[in-house]
């Protein structure tokens, strides 16, 4: 029997092991986005295998719905197990690597013998690969700085959904210790940085606990846990350590020493009142100018948070590469509160994801409509346009002009260097559609870097476009990363935090964004969602040319 995080670990693997295969994308994504769901999942699982209601979480067909049952019944997945088979394990070590699929990894093999990383290392150092028919010496050292990173004493990293579902788990079970008084998760996670590599916890109490001073491994994720138990007392000063960053609280100790107190208190906010600072919160402690902001006043007060955001932006349907239609993400936002949902399918360039032809679009704006009559909140019609490799967007102007809202990202050719990305990205700026930035570097957190331009002088032709930059919140994107989000922010540049949901679970992806959002330093009259709905179409409403 394995557990729901083990499972969602499962299909996890699952979605590599297609992606290294290459084929059925869409398959691929869709396992990715049950382990998504699993993660995020408060129900019983046992009770809905044994109960076959499986299919009732979002995003989990019937498909995947066999595969956990199989899994939480018996611990084992027979078309986990085909897939492993199917896939050498000289690809899954090399997977990542960009242009080097299975066909070519295939090729290697035949030419050259090997089947170890070992094998092809050597082999790239004798200079064998780039005698193979489709390889060059460039791919050698790709493949070398690839084996190197592997090789890099790196612990487990998981991201912020997987993370948050491990401490809270452990946080309710440590609550229920008897004497324990206070349990709160610290560390990076506290801080929500947007992938973690350790779990801690510190407890307050006066009498031992059972899990004193303890590390472990958090069940199914793999991650280190530190549970710090402490008296009541100590707890204040304890949790704001064991928060961090280490830089943080180094520059604190500091400051105490200076003004001769002790770096301790009642409570987090005491021990800032004692050194002359406001309280500051964990997502900005990172040593990167809050403390002094702080003390001159100019630390933001007014976070945005969940509660200021009044519309869901980027959300896609079954239309292009969503799990759901229009009416059942219109029926989830309504059910959520929400004033307005913009519905923002992929373009026509992106035949992998389904692009919509303006056929299409056309389509999708009748059952708009339709659906519209039907639900309270209000349904604004979108796009996620491709910025092509000429800086161009994938609709004319004629179509974009009757959009609500346009939101433009980069989904091919990342690799452009430096000066090539940035002439793509400054050129789709500089036209009138333009208004939200997608996704902005298109990175994949623990797998994609962001893609190269030099991103002060993007940042500057945004700023002079008076476009917005989207806070993706898809937890493997969070982009932009927050040190962006603060350059942006110095330009007077305003924000859109998404959820870049593709299915109704990931309009929960709106905790990501705003959590990307206040480690940017971004208050709430930053974030142009934080809006009504008109006031909103009038600040992201394409603007063609006269």
């Amino acid at each position: 029997m394995a557990d729901r995080l083990a499972i969602a670990r499962a299909m996890r693997e699952m979605a590599t092991l297609l992606e290294v295969a290459g084929q059925e994308p869409f398959r691929a994504r869709a396992y990715a986005r049950g382990a998504e769901a699993l993660e995020r999942l408060d129900a019983d699982l046992g009770r809905l295998v044994e109960d076959r209601r499986l299919t009732e979480i979002s995003g989990i067909g019937p498909g995947l719905a066999g595969m956990i049952a199989e899994l939480y019944r018996t611990g084992r997945s027979e078309v986990l197990e085909e897939q492993r088979r199917r896939v050498p394990p000289l690809a899954q070590a090399l997977h990542g690597i960009p242009r080097l699929g299975l066909a070519k990894i295939a090729a290697l093999q035949d030419a050259l013998g090997v089947e170890t990383v070992e094998d092809l290392e050597a082999a790239c150092k004798a200079g064998r690969v780039r005698a193979v028919k489709g390889m060059g010496e460039k791919t050698e050292r790709v493949i070398l700085e690839h084996i190197r990173r592997r090789r890099e004493p790196e612990a487990r990293h998981a991201l912020l959904p997987e993370a948050l579902a491990a401490a809270q788990t452990m946080r309710a079970h440590l609550r229920g210790a008897p004497g324990a008084q206070e349990v709160e998760v610290a560390g990076d996670l506290r801080r929500l940085t947007e992938s973690v590599d350790s779990l801690s916890l510190v407890v307050a109490s006066d009498s031992q606990v059972d899990t004193m001073n303890d590390t472990r491994q958090a069940p199914a994720t793999g991650l280190p846990v530190s549970v710090s138990v402490v008296p009541r007392a100590a707890y204040a000063t304890t949790l704001l350590r064991a928060t961090g960053s280490a830089a943080h609280v180094q520059h604190l100790e500091r400051l105490a020493r200076r003004r001769g107190v002790p770096l301790e208190g009642q409570s987090e906010a005491e021990i800032y009142r004692r050194l002359g600072l406001p309280f500051i919160p964990p997502e900005l402690r990172e040593d990167e100018g809050e403390v002094e902001a702080a003390m001159t006043g100019a630390l933001p007060t007014d976070l945005v948070t969940e509660a200021d955001i009044r519309g869901f932006v980027h959300c896609h349907t079954v239309y292009s590469d969503g799990r759901h239609t229009v009416a059942q993400m219109a029926k989830a936002a309504d059910a959520l509160g929400m004033e307005y949902l913009t519905i923002t399918d992929h373009s026509r360039s992106a035949a992998y994801a389904g692009g919509l032809s303006v056929d299409r679009l056309e389509a999708q704006w009748e059952e708009i409509a339709r659906v519209q009559e039907t639900v309270a909140v209000r349904l604004l019609r979108g796009t996620e346009s491709d910025i092509l490799a000429d800086g161009g967007l994938d609709y004319p102007d004629a179509v974009l002009e009757r959009l609500d809202v346009i939101i433009a990202s980069i989904h091919r050719r990342h690799r452009m260097d430096a000066s090539q990305m940035t002439q793509r990205l400054v050129r789709a700026m500089e036209l009138p559609v333009f208004k939200i930035w997608g996704h902005a570097l298109g990175r994949l957190i623990l797998s994609r870097p962001p893609v190269e331009c030099r991103v002060e002088e993007v940042l500057d032709a945004v700023a002079a476009s008076r476009a917005a930059v989207e806070i993706n919140g898809d937890p493997k994107r969070l982009d932009l990363a927050p040190r962006w989000l603060r350059a942006a922010r110095e330009r007077g540049i305003r924000f859109v935090v998404s959820t870049d949901a593709h299915a109704v679970a990931e309009l929960a992806n709106l905790r990501y964004g705003v959590a990307m959002a206040r480690r940017g330093w971004i208050g709430r009259n930053e974030v142009l969602n934080t809006l009504p709905a008109d006031a909103f179409v009038r600040a992201v409403a394409p603007v063609t040319r006269a």
